[in-house]
């Protein structure tokens, strides 16, 4: 398998599986050719909150991966970065990461309100829960985590003692988040598992 695996690579390097537009592209692609051959695409108000919703848990996979990494990876790292390596991750890592983070988020919320409005939407209490918690989180990555950031790295103008303030704020509301994920998660699956 492995043998087989570096071919297939060798065989799309040059076409530019090196390049993420490119991957994504060859992604989408794939899914295109393989949900026609499988006759998955209807033109059909159910396949449409189907669509929705993998656009949905696509979305939320890339904001809640990226918060994961930010508590689990790059915040506990830190401290062990050496001074002199630690601009890479404020000046090239962290705002093309927070970028991401950002509208993940959005799009998250975006395409969970289109789910619900065209439903259907599995059990109403739990999706409830699961979007409460979800808006909140989404509330702190732009009204807190986001502004705070950009004095941490330098966007916008701050003392020393404000960037250390706001850096501390955004960790708080990123482990709060990071909290909030483990419910909103539960709840979000449960809508669609749990009678």
């Amino acid at each position: 398998m492995r043998d087989v695996m570096l071919k297939i690579f060798d065989f799309l390097a040059p076409y530019g599986l090196d390049k993420l537009p490119r991957a994504l592209m060859f992604g989408g692609g794939l899914v295109l050719v393989l949900a026609l051959a499988t006759g998955s695409v209807q033109m059909s108000q159910i396949w449409l909150g189907f669509f929705v919703r993998w656009l949905h848990v696509g979305s939320g996979i890339m904001w809640i991966g990226l918060l994961w990494y930010f508590n689990f990876v790059q915040i506990p790292s830190m401290p062990q970065i050496p001074d002199e390596q630690k601009p890479a991750i404020s000046k090239v890592i962290a705002p093309a990461a927070l970028f991401w983070f950002r509208w993940a988020a959005l799009a998250t919320v975006a395409t969970g309100i289109a789910l619900f409005i065209i439903g259907p939407v599995g059990n109403k209490v739990y999706i409830g829960i699961g979007m409460a918690l979800g808006l909140v989180m989404a509330f702190n990555v732009w009204n807190i985590i986001w502004p705070n950031q950009q004095k941490v790295l330098g966007l916008v103008e701050a003392t020393a003692e404000e960037k250390q303030a706001a850096g501390r704020v955004a960790m708080l509301a990123s482990r709060f988040n990071t909290m909030f994920s483990i419910p909103m998660l539960y709840f979000m699956v449960a809508a669609q598992n749990v009678p």
